[in-house]
């Protein structure tokens, strides 16, 4: 006689659990593991101002064994990073005009403009995107991200023209949305022109307080700051408002 009873089934094997070091691994590649990290590095950069102050060195002046292109070059890549380390662009500007003049000084300070906006832009991008976009709730921040995203190089442009929107924040704001690099890094060097200009001319002529350069870049600076400030003001009020 046959035996027709149902076999069981064979339960198929369980899969072997990941071991210590790949869930290390998955935990050190998480977006809020790689926003820590973005947060350290910051914070580093900051307290690195605090403890060399660069600004003090740009001020006394540049070393004499560094002339010339060299002494650009560097200047350059200094001014980057002191403004990935929240040393103020307008105090680093200044000190490209006094340093090189405006010719010189003006093309080191927006080109460390340009480096400095794309190491904080990669940096944010890499390390901090993971995390923060899905925190983009309610109507005002996804139209923000929206108008990033989809109008690179225009806001951006909108952004750095504006004086009153810090450079680091504008360059967060657009790390965090979808924005390409190259709209990005275009409109970094081109708007940020007039109002860097303005610095590193008063910069260049601040020995000579009277003179129409420096007269025509401090009152540049200070009607552009008076105008941010106004509307800065307004859209607080009408904010409040609603």
């Amino acid at each position: 006689m046959l035996d027709t009873a149902p076999r069981p089934v064979p339960k198929p094997a369980p899969e072997p659990s990941p071991g210590l070091a790949l869930r290390c691994l998955r935990l050190l590649l998480s977006p809020w593991s790689r926003f820590a990290l973005l947060v350290v590095v910051l914070a580093a950069a900051g307290v690195a101002v605090l403890l060399y102050e660069p600004q003090k060195f740009l001020a006394d002046g540049w070393p004499p064994q560094f002339s010339g292109a060299t002494a650009v070059v560097l200047f350059t890549v200094a001014y980057g990073l002191c403004a990935v380390a929240f040393v103020p662009r307008p105090l680093l500007s200044l000190a490209a005009g006094a340093l090189f003049g405006s010719a010189f000084g003006l093309l080191a300070a927006i080109v460390g403009s340009v480096l400095a906006g794309a190491i904080s832009f990669g940096l944010v991008r890499i390390l901090g995107q993971g995390a923060l976009r899905p925190l983009l709730r309610g109507r005002w921040l996804l139209a923000a991200d929206g108008q990033l995203s989809r109008h690179g190089f225009r806001s951006m442009m909108a952004i750095r023209l504006f004086p009153g929107v810090p450079f680091a924040l504008g360059t967060y704001c657009a790390a965090v949305s979808r924005m390409r690099w190259a709209p990005f890094l275009l409109a970094t060097g081109i708007g940020t022109i007039p109002n860097t200009a303005a610095y590193v001319i008063a910069g260049s002529e601040a020995s000579s307080p009277t003179s129409p350069m420096f007269l025509i870049a401090t009152g540049f600076i200070v009607v552009t700051g008076v105008a941010a400030a106004i509307v800065a003001w307004r859209q607080r009020h009408r904010l409040g408002r609603r």
